[in-house]
């Protein structure tokens, strides 16, 4: 379990805040975002910051370029909101409108793909990224977070999104998960004296 105070942790995530970040997004303006000149994009979608983190140490170690996942209706706030919404989504194979789509994709010769494992599986909105980009022949490589139930049936939707893709093993860890948070805090509050 990380901790709040630990200073590497608070070194990544201030640098990871103040470096500026590529825009990478197919925008409605006809302004070109700089580029590095990369043929290696980092794309992930992050909600509660744990994928972001690993997402910003992979494309500044391999100087990558970095575009950011989001839904054009933001997931709600509270999290078990977010839950029932991502199950539902899930359930019926919906897969919600993109805020935004790679500019460019052809200049990309391999995809860092991050998400977090939601209910199992990948989002909704990372089957909406692979429906709307075409990824044959690109290299795919998966880095995902978990919250302790491991990479579920994601692959598959890899495999089954991306078919034309070459699919690497990636990168895997578990990450403080906002359930588990809440687990710990209703306990603390139910074991204590302090709200009776």
């Amino acid at each position: 379990m990380s901790n709040d105070h630990d200073p590497l942790r608070r070194t990544v995530i201030a640098a990871l805040a103040s470096a500026p970040l590529l825009s990478l997004a197919d925008t409605k303006t006809d302004s070109e975002a700089p580029r590095s000149g990369s043929r290696v994009l980092v794309a992930y979608f992050s909600r509660s910051g744990s994928t972001r983190v690993v997402a910003g140490l992979i494309q500044r170690g391999l100087g990558a370029d970095l575009f950011e996942i989001r839904p054009a209706k933001a997931y709600p706030e509270d999290y078990l909101q977010t839950v029932e919404q991502a199950r539902q989504e899930r359930d019926r194979g919906f897969e919600p409108e993109l805020e935004s789509r790679v500019r460019a994709l052809a200049d990309y010769d391999t995809l860092y793909l991050g998400f977090p494992i939601w209910g199992e599986t990948a989002p909704p909105i990372v089957r909406s990224f692979l429906s709307a980009h075409d990824l044959s022949g690109k290299t795919l490589i998966p880095f995902n977070t978990h919250g302790g139930y491991g990479l579920g049936k994601s692959r598959r939707v890899l495999e089954t999104h991306a078919p034309k893709s070459r699919l690497m093993e990636g990168f895997v860890m578990e990450g403080e998960q906002e359930r588990k948070t809440m687990e710990r805090v209703n306990e603390w509050l139910s074991d204590s004296h302090l709200t009776r």
